[in-house]
């Protein structure tokens, strides 16, 4: 979080005081009269007939914080707020819902979006004007937040039928635009091939990407792109994949002292980023590195990987266990002041060194970025560098860099996020080092413990506390991230929740015109029921359900969930196709929902060697459409792939099913293997 300003703890609190949340926390010693949004402050709105003021942003965001300290730390601006406006502020990680209405609308009223986010609703929650962020004094053909409060106040009491209707008239349009076209048929083959097309033809060679500045690390596109190569054996899959990868990892965008990766490049060719970092992003991140590990065997990928692990254990770990929201961009009010350097500063800490890791990072006395530098990787690992030397630099930098102040932390844990990071280091811990599955377990438990409640989840947690409820991504990716932990651990007990947690989305959250809406059926009422089926810095919530359920499928047999399935999957298709990298979730459950799934049964103790053995033959290598069960007694289990398998001659075995029809058992790795092989289900 920013600084706090030096006056604030002299303020008397407002009602944000009581809340949970960080990035509300800051507000609590603003002079603006704010409200958490929740049914008080509406009603508030409704008995003193007045405009709501909505401001939405989170914790690390920088020009979130710029705008407190321009606008709402000023006494004129807050009083004037106070008088004319109820001042509603709410954390967009805690409320997804409520930032995905009202940011819609915020992209149809200007075309573009981004936080902070300014909105100006009716009492009863309808928008009619708003913005991003607004300047204490016009510039860059920007109104003045003060501006921008007169002219809507003025208009609320000369123009309020004109402002209603308008209001009436996007909250329509947005209602029309989230509904989907029932019924259409399941693609084909092709529209795979076709995507593929679509993401070869706009990538960026050169930068290693997709787009312009500011440019976004892209990693349900790589890890599309991965499975493509996986299941073909295709080159140019993989070539794209690999070379975004490597672009990433060299980048300033890529904190190349501690692990992480920043939210996004503010330039093309990922030097300077937008600093803060985020569970989300560095838990895909490391995801997609693990699996070009196993696609590759690459040692640079399983790198970058443990590094990304590494930084979040390091810095986002809490004492329970879960995982933290973010970091924040700035330091003490200066972004990026934690993570940039002096040549003179590498020199007096290197010593000798220091020439060879000038030269490896791009160490200038003029600097790359406003006369300090963002390191970056400019020369190509184990080309005539020492990397010995390089690893201990790393380390004095890195010691040196931690006695610095440090960025603040947004230190509550979201269900869908830990669930993004169980999975990552739960398919690190199956693969790269079996150390990373604590990490994994500990999240899932603290999750479960704090948000998990009579089959429902709730959104968030800290300091003993949830809050909001549970919405499409909380369950989907939470469900993922356990399915994830199931098969690197085999502890049924993950696969029980998860089925759970994707039961309750097929009774809450599903649209009978096919797919899922964003908000449950029993969840607060807003203006429209959100469902966005478009990948945004995370997955589609409906994406990553329509992927689980087809895992699920495959694992229990059950038809309602294929079903489910498809009849999300149909609708989206022709804009999947259109648009890749947009609905590049959608593709990999689309690849998914067309593949020849291997579902592999095998009966046997995990901590018995042969069982491991077959194991290993049945997890190696990438293998998106593929799931294993594994129990020592499948009369007891409860996953029905197991059900009716049995040892063979006392021995551990194998069975390789295809939609719950098995060959005969094996109890030999290779054997095991040459079953994969057969109809393509392993190159």
């Amino acid at each position: 979080m920013a600084a706090p300003h030096p006056d604030r703890a002299q303020r008397p609190a407002n009602r944000l005081a009581g809340e949970t949340s960080p990035y509300l926390l800051q507000h609590a010693h603003n002079p603006v009269d704010w409200w958490p949004w929740g049914p008080e402050a509406l009603a508030r709105a409704r008995d003193l007939d007045r405009p709501i003021f909505l401001s939405i942003g989170y914790a690390a965001c920088h020009w979130c914080h710029v705008m407190e300290r321009e606008s709402f730390e000023d006494e004129a601006t807050a009083a004037f707020l106070n008088d004319h406006f109820v001042p509603i502020k709410v954390d967009r990680e805690e409320r997804p819902d409520l930032d995905q209405v009202y940011m819609a609308a915020v992209q149809a009223m200007t075309g573009g979006g981004g936080w902070p986010m300014s909105m100006f609703l009716t009492p009863d929650g309808r928008p009619f004007y708003g913005g991003t962020y607004f300047p204490p004094e016009p510039r860059h053909g920007l109104p003045s937040f003060r501006q921008v409060l007169d002219g809507v106040a003025r208009a609320w009491r000369e123009q309020r039928p004109e402002l209603e209707a308008s209001g009436s008239r996007l909250v329509a349009s947005l209602a029309e635009q989230a509904r989907q076209e029932a019924g259409g048929a399941m693609p084909g083959p092709e529209l795979l091939d076709t995507a593929v097309a679509g993401i070869d033809r706009v990538f960026d060679a050169a930068t290693g990407g997709w787009g312009g500045a500011p440019k976004f690390p892209q990693p349900m596109t790589i890890e599309f792109l991965l499975g493509r190569a996986a299941a073909t054996g295709a080159p140019r899959p993989l070539a794209i994949a690999r070379r975004a990868l490597e672009a990433l990892s060299r980048g300033g965008i890529h904190d190349q002292l501690g692990g992480g990766f920043h939210r996004y490049a503010t330039d093309a060719r990922w030097l300077v980023p937008h600093f803060e970092q985020m569970l989300y992003d560095n838990a895909q991140l490391a995801r997609a590195y693990v699996h070009a590990a196993w696609l590759t065997g690459d040692a640079a990928d399983r790198e970058v990987a443990e590094g990304v692990l590494t930084y979040l254990r390091r810095e986002l770990l809490l004492p329970d266990g879960a995982l933290a929201a973010s970091q924040d961009a700035d330091t003490d009010g200066v972004e990026g002041a934690t993570f940039t350097w002096t040549a003179a500063e590498i020199r007096e800490l290197l010593g000798a060194d220091a020439a060879a890791f000038e030269a490896a990072y791009d160490v200038t006395e003029r600097g790359n970025w406003e006369g300090r530098t963002i390191l970056q990787r400019v020369t190509a690992r184990g080309r005539g560098a020492d990397e010995a030397a390089l690893a201990r630099s790393w380390a004095t930098l890195l010691a040196a860099r931690a006695r610095r102040p440090q960025p603040g932390r947004d230190d509550k844990a979201l269900a869908a996020w830990n669930g993004l990071a169980i999975a990552a280091f739960a398919d690190a811990g199956r693969s790269l080092d079996p150390g990373w599955l604590d990490v994994a377990v500990r999240a899932a438990e603290a999750i479960l413990a704090g948000l998990y409640r009579d089959g429902r989840l709730r959104r968030s947690w800290k300091d003993g506390r949830a809050t909001g409820e549970g919405v499409l991504e909380d369950y989907a990716f939470l469900a993922d991230g356990l399915l994830a932990l199931y098969e690197a651990t085999f502890d049924e007990r993950w696969f029980v929740i998860a089925r759970a947690l994707m039961d309750a989305v097929l009774e809450h959250f599903v649209d009978p015109d096919g797919g899922f809406f964003d908000t449950a059926d029993d969840h607060e009422r807003l203006v429209t029921r959100p469902k966005d089926v478009q990948d945004n810095a995370t997955p589609s919530g409906g994406a990553m359900a329509t992927h689980v359920l087809l895992r699920l499928a495959a694992l229990t047999g059950e038809g309602r969930y294929r079903m489910a399935a498809e009849r999300a999957i149909a609708p989206v298709a022709p804009l999947a196709a259109r648009y890749p990298t947009a609905f590049a979730k959608w593709l990999s459950a689309i690849d998914l929902a067309l593949s020849d799934i291997a579902e592999v049964a095998i009966v046997g103790d995990p901590a018995e060697p042969s069982t491991r053995e077959l194991i290993a033959a049945a997890t190696a290598g990438l293998h998106p459409a593929r799931v294993v069960a594994v129990s020592p007694d499948p009369a007891a289990s409860v996953v029905p792939l197991l059900a009716g398998r049995e040892r063979v001659k006392g021995r551990p075995a194998a069975y390789v099913c295809r939609n719950f029809s098995c060959q005969l058992p094996v109890t030999d790795p290779d054997a095991l293997v040459a079953q994969l092989r057969e109809r393509g289900a392993a190159l």
